[in-house]
């Protein structure tokens, strides 16, 4: 990238983003992208071929298709299986074997750059942030609370529940957030790093800013619509900061 914001619409890049940051009251973040790279150090190719070697000791690979079985993402090879059998204690348990991953993982996540000071920033000027993650809500305070960052979310942090239906792009965990903090959805913000986090903050009716670290990622949350991406959080707290 070239710059640290990308537009699609009309209007300056760093005119659409002061909008966004200016009119937020309520700031709602993804956490694996926004807030850090959950598998910096434990890589998700690797969580969703465990999965799969888990549901083959058992014979189950049959619930998968060959692209599922292929698939780096393991939130895809969850719902797959959930897909199949919904509500069963195969999804359950899989479920959970997805989480202690996700665990482990947080113990060498990499922190986003400006993240952590953007979160103190916003806390300290009195905007309220929640999370709302695909991810589970328990790795999301394990993380949190080992950078010291838990007071600025607590206790607004929604993650995956049973109803994996409900992962975004569904704004399930969006309008939970939104609720519990009786925030109206235009006074709030969404900072989300993919296709699935965009689409669910319009289905949600909330302003989305996209953070893409690099070319392919900018380039899918434009596909998806996003109107602002950032490549870096630094110009998003400089603005806060003025």
């Amino acid at each position: 990238m070239t710059s640290d914001t990308t537009r699609t619409g009309p209007g300056s890049a760093t005119g659409n983003l002061g909008r966004l940051v200016s009119g937020a009251r309520f700031v709602l973040w993804d956490f694996d992208g926004p807030i850090c790279r959950l598998f910096a150090g434990h890589r998700a190719e690797g969580v969703a071929a465990d999965l799969v070697a888990w549901l083959e000791r058992r014979g189950l690979c049959g619930l998968l298709t060959e692209k599922e079985r292929e698939s780096p993402d393991p939130h895809a090879v969850l719902r797959a299986v959930d897909r199949r059998h919904p509500h069963s204690d195969l999804v359950e348990e899989l479920e959970e074997r997805l989480t202690q991953e996700e665990l482990r993982a947080t113990a060498s996540a990499m922190p986003t750059a400006y993240a952590d000071p953007l979160i103190r920033t916003w806390t300290a000027v009195g905007v309220r942030l929640a999370v709302a993650t695909n991810n589970s809500a328990r790795v999301v305070r394990a993380y949190l609370d080992g950078r010291g960052l838990l007071p600025s979310f607590t206790p607004h942090i929604y993650g995956r529940t049973r109803e994996l239906r409900l992962l975004k792009p569904d704004p399930h965990t969006l309008h939970r957030a939104l609720n519990a903090m009786g925030a109206a959805p235009s006074a709030a913000l969404f900072i989300g790093d993919s296709p699935s986090d965009c689409q669910a903050a319009h289905r949600a009716g909330v302003p989305f800013l996209g953070y893409g670290r690099d070319e392919r990622k900018t380039k899918l949350l434009q596909q998806a619509g996003a109107d602002v991406v950032v490549g870096s959080l630094e110009p998003v707290l400089a603005l806060l900061r003025r």
